[in-house]
């Protein structure tokens, strides 16, 4: 909902209707007679001649939305002009819970410019303009500027920031974070997309950078960046003093008692604490405050009914609150304006009453404080009813017959390309000539008779001077044809999800390769002779301690089995832990072996090499309407690359529910198509198989491009017309359902195979699609790796591709685990329905699923409530998911049916029932129907008491409570695999294996089979149960405390060193740490050196170095690979140095004072064996 720049400036030859705003503050206007949508019209043509913000106040959420969309439509692109909306907090009065970051952080970045506006439009809902709001002085006292060469002291710019609201965390992601580490400081600020770098010298801004949260790589080089408040409340110690002396005079009893009182007392923010506001100013503000007073208003007529609403909403809240001793509210006069007071607050700026009908004129003009208005009456009329009637013998009469007659120019507004080549041909067809137009000026300008353009309007425009018509499809349809869709800000490096799997918690289970299943105790800062060197901490059977030196942290791998709390502890010395290593690598061995044997058949057979990409590709991709992601971009840019190449595609994408993988399966569809190849696209429900055909419909509507549909939904004259098709050639994709794995569906090209969601189909289908796979390129989409796919994946067998890249203002979802509660329901629903939104109820037992139903309509009676479930009969259930889609209600009880599901943005909320009863992954993707737009959403799950649930059914609720984070999809799998054990990983029985060495060790000895398979080894020759060489250097070789506090950040980086697999890699991550921490000390110089020489030792069979002050010991592996003759030679060449000492040690010998000789004579031995190597 951020500002964006749009062009506004009329051209008074091409503006119909001349409105005209009143010229003095409190004079007032009516305007009357706008009907559809000439309201947006007259708004954006009166603001573009006004010379300052003009604020628009609606009902609610939801028409301020329509309006937004409207007067965009209507702007000229020819002159900068902001139109944006001053968001709700989206909670509800005296909630509980905190509007999310992103929402204040709009608000108060059109708090902070409202008042340097010289034009532009900002929208409000009434509900949002009775709130009262922090006094200017505050965003203004609490707002500062920097830039390069400013004097910056870092602990007092660190007290201001916490004055200012800001959290002091490790890692900055989200906005009002920050982070202090030596002389460079990183900060979020509230109105900003990204994050910034400050880098001092001294007490001097150095210079400051743009940084990217996910990678924490710095960017572009910046003048200067702007801070504001991070709340809307000060936290200053005097602040919080005032709060309590006010708290404490404002209500009865002993504060203490509560715990908002106490947080607030500790510096703590509670949650819900907006609505205490007024306890930390002497006095409060409006919205009214900011705006300028030259500001200029334009209400709808309807907001006196929904101030009341609110109002008579926010008393009932209090009412049923205002005993609660543990949680004292503040009376609703406190917190909100009443309704004499915002008319108060509209009446000292010029203004604009919208009346809606002709009708109001009379009722209007007899009010008494309406007598001196002055009513303008528009000449437009109501746009005309052109229903198409599919009963009837011809559909489109009514709009044929308005064409025809009319006589003046129409333009016709479809609500996305695809729509608009279907209007195109029916026009072309009934011998009408349409010409594209862009934007509305573009047509008033061209003269056209008959337009068409693209514009996602609810209301259509009739002006009788000049003689206009705008049609829009819900004229047509009597619906919203396309939901409105955000997309892409938010970057997610997707390596950094795979590589946070390895992350560890304190008390978590993990492995040793050489040792065995011990717990992980933390770090420990150690001196054993050789200097100050850090330790992981493990602690086996019988309370033994193991202390890993963080050089040797490649080592260590998380323990993922069945059970993690209950994992079997080794002893330390014992034999146990070499058998199980013994089995788990003979287990290993075997299926990778039998894995191989199914991939090299794939591999023997060429695929086909698809034509590469060409000008009608790049222009296929431009019309892409939305910005690619970086890491979209490279999925796209994998799957591309694999059709072109000979090989057999099997590629699995991975993204989070509604991230855009489809339009990785469009571009992958348009090379097959282009280069004469049948596509199928497989899905596992009939709904999802409507949409996707509706959605690639409308991505190829210009395109000669042949698609059909095959569902039971098909009549059997259809399906035989669309299987002809597919046999003959000239159907070129083919969206289906398990239908299209049938006997009777044969191609004559097929070239490209899509499956949509692979695990919830059967058996059977997955058995055909395993034959597909060695006959056709195949790429997987899911939101969800199943286990099996997940490890498949990490060892190297199938290709994949993570979309980790939230839409575009998309915020988290926020998940509230509870026992059932009849308040917490019709909160929930209240919520959503009052932002106008919609509401999933998901009930998943059919046999009452009616009854329950009906105890949610006594429950919210404000709902209009249907009921959906796989019993009902198809049509009946395409119906009522369609008329969600196009919000004809607003709350849907359902079973599973929606897991797979129609996308539907406007609903973001979910009540589920009995969650306790459902599947991880089938939790994730049953929530991932919800937060698919730019609001907030809300996941309630109710459950039984605790005692009442599984110890399984506890540990699925809380890893899912955990993953509020977008993106989270390709994580959860590995949560999976905890909580449900490994044990049908690769579709037989091997659990034993994985339970006794863990998930992690188990897919690296997997991994390593295949690699060793694939040189020709066998299980005699390969060595599957080493990793890396260890080295130790008898000096310290860590990152410091005091260069880097954050234990956890530590250990997340020393697992990233020690598994960084090529120098570069290495490289890499040394130029990031320095510039995040800063310059290295010396003994963090030491352990990037130390994990350089084990890239270059691993590869040659070292299985240790040992260098110390009078020499180093180098042990081999049994099968080094290294060519004996070498060591022969340096043997021979410098005995004085080198010794052989047994068969697979050698000895490096002289004196080596300090880490840096002896680095350097490793170095030398190293560089030796590998420019020799064999």
């Amino acid at each position: 909902m951020s500002s964006k720049p749009l062009n506004l400036k009329q051209k008074p030859s091409v503006s119909p209707l001349h409105p005209d705003l009143p010229r003095t503050a409190g004079g007032r206007l009516v305007w009357s007679r706008l009907y559809g949508s000439s309201r947006g019209l007259a708004i954006a043509q009166a603001a573009a001649n006004h010379h300052a913000p003009v604020l628009v106040v609606t009902p609610d959420a939801r028409s301020a939305r329509q309006l937004e969309d409207e007067i965009r439509f209507y702007a000229s692109p020819n002159a900068e002009f902001c139109v944006t909306t001053f968001p709700d907090w989206e909670c509800l009065p005296y909630d509980v819970l905190s509007p999310h970051a992103d929402i204040i952080s709009q608000r108060l970045l059109v708090l902070s410019q409202l008042a340097s506006w010289n034009k532009g439009v900002v929208l409000a809902s009434v509900p949002t303009l009775m709130h009262r709001l922090p006094p200017p002085q505050y965003v203004a006292q609490y707002s500062f500027v920097l830039k390069p060469q400013d004097p910056l002291k870092i602990e007092q710019f660190r007290e201001d920031l916490v004055r200012s609201g800001y959290h002091s965390v490790s890692q900055v992601m989200e906005p009002g974070e920050f982070a202090v580490r030596g002389g460079l400081i990183d900060l979020f600020p509230m109105g900003s997309d990204t994050p910034f770098r400050i880098d001092l010298f001294g007490d001097e801004i150095e210079s400051m950078q743009e940084f990217d949260p996910e990678t924490q790589r710095s960017g572009r080089k910046l003048d200067g960046i702007r801070l504001l408040p991070a709340r809307e409340f000060p936290l200053t110690p005097d602040a919080c003093q005032f709060f309590r002396q006010r708290f404490r005079a404002r209500f009865e009893g002993d504060p203490q008692k509560v715990s908002l009182y106490r947080d607030i007392s500790r510096g703590i923010i509670p949650a819900g604490v907006e609505y205490y506001l007024p306890l930390f100013f002497p006095e409060t503000a409006t919205f009214f405050d900011y705006l300028p007073a030259q500001g200029a208003c334009i209400i709808d007529a309807n907001t006196a009914d929904a101030a009341r609403a609110f109002l008579r909403e926010a008393e009932e809240r209090f009412l049923e609150r205002r005993h609660d001793r543990t949680r004292p509210i503040l009376a609703p006069h406190e917190l909100f304006l009443a309704e004499q007071e915002l008319n108060g607050a509209l009446e000292r700026h010029s203004r604009v009453v919208l009346l809606p009908f002709k009708a109001d004129e009379e009722r209007h003009s007899q009010t008494p404080e309406t007598v001196s208005d002055s009513l303008v009456r528009f000449d437009t009329l109501v746009p005309p009813a052109l229903p198409v009637d599919y009963k009837a013998q011809a559909p489109y009469a009514a709009l044929f017959e308005h064409l025809r007659t009319y006589r003046g120019r129409t333009l016709l507004a479809a609500e996305a390309p695809g729509r608009r080549e279907t209007l195109r041909a029916l026009l072309q067809d009934n011998g009408f000539a349409p010409v594209d137009v862009d934007h509305w000026q573009d047509f008033l300008l061209s003269g056209v008779r008959l337009g068409l353009t693209v514009a996602g309007l609810d209301r259509g425009l009739l002006l009788p001077a000049p003689l206009i018509a705008l049609i829009t499809e819900p004229q047509l349809y009597g619906e919203r044809v396309a939901q409105r869709r955000r997309r892409a800000r938010v970057r997610r490096d997707p390596e950094g999800v795979i590589r946070n799997l390895a992350e560890l918690r304190l008390g978590d289970p993990v492995v040793h390769e050489d040792h065995g299943v011990g717990r992980y105790l933390g770090l420990q800062i150690l001196d054993v002779g050789d200097g100050s060197t850090e330790f992981l901490t493990l602690e086996y059977a019988g309370g033994d301690k193991l202390y890993i030196p963080v050089v040797a942290l490649h080592l260590i791998t998380r323990y993922t089995g069945t059970d993690p709390e209950h994992a079997p502890l080794h002893r330390l010395g014992g034999d146990a832990w070499e058998k199980a290593k013994r089995r788990a690598r003979q287990k290993a061995y075997d299926v990778a072996a039998e894995l191989l044997e199914v991939y090299a058949i794939r591999a023997a057979r060429k695929g086909h090499v698809f034509a590469p990409r060409d000008s009608e590709y790049a222009a296929f991709a431009e019309e892409f309407r939305f910005e690619e992601t970086p890491d979209q971009a490279r999925a796209i840019d994998e799957v591309m690359t694999d059709m072109e190449s000979e090989k057999l595609m099997d590629r699995l994408v991975c993204g989070d529910v509604g991230f855009g993988k489809t339009e990785v399966a469009m571009r992958a569809v348009f090379l097959a198509v282009h280069d004469q190849k049948q596509v199928a696209l497989l899905v596992p429900t009939t709904l999802l198989a409507q949409q996707h055909f509706q959605n690639f419909g409308d991505r190829f509507a210009e395109l000669p491009v042949r698609i059909e549909l095959l569902s039971r939904f098909r009549s059997k004259a259809q399906q035989a017309e669309i299987l002809a098709g597919l046999a003959n050639g000239t159907v070129d994709l083919v969206v289906g359902t398990h239908r299209l794995l049938q006997g009777d569906v044969c191609f004559k090209n097929l070239g490209l195979v899509i499956i949509d969601e692979e695990h919830r189909f059967g058996v059977r289908q997955k058995e055909r699609l395993k034959k597909l796979r060695r006959e056709v390129d195949v790429l997987t989409l899911t939101a969800t790796p199943i286990p099996r796919t997940l490890n498949m994946a990490l060892a190297g067998l199938r290709d994949i591709s993570i979309i980790a890249t939230a839409p575009e203002e998309r915020l988290s979802i926020k998940t509230v685990i509870s026992e059932r509660n009849n308040a917490l329901i019709r909160e929930a629903c209240l919520r959503e329905i009052r932002r106008g939104g919609q509401v999933y109820y998901l009930h998943n037992e059919v046999r009452t699923i009616e009854r329950a139903a009906r105890q949610l309509e006594e429950l919210v009676p404000e709902a209009e409530i249907r009921v959906a479930h796989g019993q009902l009969p198809e049509r009946e259930l395409e119906r009522v998911m369609m008329d969600f889609y196009h919000q004809r209600f607003n709350v849907l009880v359902c079973s599973t049916i929606i897991e797979s599901g129609i996308d539907v943005p406007t609903a973001n909320t979910m009540v589920m029932a009995r969650a306790d009863k459902f599947g991880l992954a089938q939790l994730h993707q049953l929530r991932g129907r919800v937060g698919r737009s730019h609001h907030r959403a809300y996941a309630y799950l109710l459950v039984p008491p605790r005692s009442a649930m599984t110890e399984t059914a506890r540990k699925r609720l809380e890893a899912i409570e955990l993953l509020e984070d977008l993106g989270a999809g390709f994580t959860l799998a590995s949560h999976d695999l905890e909580i449900r054990g490994a044990g049908e990983l690769l579709g037989e029985a091997q659990s034993g294996e994985i339970d006794e060495v863990g998930f992690t060790l188990y897919s690296e000895l997997l991994s390593r089979a295949v690699k060793s398979l694939e040189r020709g080894e066998d299980l005699a020759q390969a060595d599957l149960v080493h990793s890396g060489t260890e080295i130790n250097m008898h000096a310290p070789a860590l990152l410091p405390d005091d260069y880097l506090p954050d234990v956890h950040m530590r250990l997340i980086l020393y697992k990233r060193i020690a598994n960084a697999p090529t120098e570069i890699a290495l490289q890499e991550l040394r130029e990031e740490i320095i510039d995040r921490f800063g310059l290295l000390p010396d003994p963090a110089k030491l352990l990037f050196t130390v994990t350089e020489l084990k890239i270059k030792a691993t590869p040659l069979g070292i299985r240790k170095i040992d260098a110390g002050p009078l020499g180093a010991r180098i042990e081999f592996h049994r099968q080094p690979n290294v060519d004996p003759t070498v060591i022969i030679r340096l043997l021979q060449t410098a005995p004085q140095t080198y010794r052989l000492q047994g068969p697979a040690q050698l000895r490096i010998l002289g004196d080596y004072p300090d880490a840096a000789t002896r680095v350097d004579a490793v170095a030398r031995l190293l560089e030796e064996l590998q420019i020799n190597q064999g």
